[in-house]
Parts: C-alpha cells; structure tokens; sequence
C-alpha cells in the first residue's frame, strides 16, 4: 500500500463517484473506499455494484466503508471501519481471512488495538482540522502519526485536512498513503490531481 488513498464523497464531487472512481483507477490508485453514509440500502448496493466493477481487472483494489453487507454483496476486496463500527473480530469471521480489513484509530490505545487485532491497515484521523467528515474529531497532528509509525509496521493511511501543500511533511512523518479529498474530486481533472499526490513518493 503506497501513494493516494482515494475516497468518495458524493456530497463534494464535481463529477458524481463513478467518474471520479475511473479517474482513480487511470490515475493508478491500489485502493477506492466506497464512502456514503445516506442513501437506502437498494441505492448503496447498485451504486457500489458498479464501482467494483470499474476498479475489478485493475491493480486498484475496491473497499467499502462500514457496510460489511454491501461489501459482501458486491464481492468487495474488504471494509474500511470505524471505531463506532462492526468489532474487528465480528467483522473477520463474517468476511473470512482474505479480505482486507482498515481501521481508522485516533490515538496510540486504539492503534495498538487494531494491530493487535488483526489489522491490515490503519487509517490515522484526522491529522489536521477537517470540514470533510463533520464528525472527523480533534486533530492528532503529524506529533501523533509519527509516534504511530515508531509502534507499527502496519500500512498507515494519513486523512484529514491534507493537500498539496502539507502532504509532504505528512509523508514524511510516516504515512504510506494520504488522502486528500476536498484538494482532489472538487476539481475538473481528478486524475491529474491525484498524480501530482502520487508523484509526492519516491519510487521504490
């Protein structure tokens, strides 16, 4: 897990999430999150059902936030988790051991949780303020990524109040991949931006 992490938000696109999620895959993304917390459980289906669709046969893998039902119906790669959300183990045993299971944490306690858990990866939020999520929390700063990635191997996704700017301290505090929503499907050429986040790590 490397680069940018991207994100839908239908609330923000410019383009609505099927555009911006092929802008993602031809950009060269590993990982589109389906996030869309309203909507009726038929419409989430349908919509994440064509999203798969656009990611499957691509290197990019497609994962869906909180909803481990729709995640199963439509044959995700694996959920993205909350700490409100399913428990990690409830979780694992609906989905089996292949499946990819993030867990965002917000400070050491639950990092260390997660991983020990069983975490594939953690997402740390938010690193600075953030208008995206409303319920996104204080912000643990590039302080809290860090002491994070002296404690984990793990795949650290940094998110929240991240763009062009600010990402390369981010990145060097530790993060294997950011997320920038806002800097990224609010303008015209998604795949251009998310090229110039990608451009941020060095090659391997």
């Amino acid at each position: 897990m490397r680069g940018y992490y991207f994100i839908t938000d239908s609330g923000l696109s410019l383009a609505g999430n099927s555009a911006d999620v092929k802008s993602a895959v031809i950009a060269g993304v590993s990982i589109v999150q389906y996030r869309e917390k309203s909507g009726d459980t038929g419409a989430l289906y349908h919509e994440a059902l064509r999203l798969a669709e656009i990611c499957r046969g691509s290197k990019t893998k497609f994962i869906v936030n909180d909803r481990i039902d729709i995640a199963l119906a439509v044959d995700a790669d694996g959920v993205h988790l909350g700490q409100g959300d399913m428990p990690y183990a409830a979780a694992r045993r609906i989905l089996g051991a292949e499946k990819i299971i993030g867990i965002t944490v917000h400070n050491i306690d639950e990092a260390v949780k997660a991983e020990k858990n069983g975490a594939d990866y953690l997402g740390v939020s938010p690193i600075f303020s953030t208008s995206t999520k409303k319920d996104a929390g204080t912000p643990g700063g590039l302080k809290l990524l860090s002491e994070i990635r002296k404690i984990t191997a793990l795949p650290l996704i940094a998110i929240g109040g991240i763009d062009l700017e600010n990402a390369p301290e981010v990145i060097a505090a530790g993060a294997n991949m950011i997320c920038a929503i806002s800097a990224v499907i609010t303008k015209s050429d998604v795949t251009g931006e998310i090229k110039k986040f990608q451009q941020m790590f060095p090659p391997l």
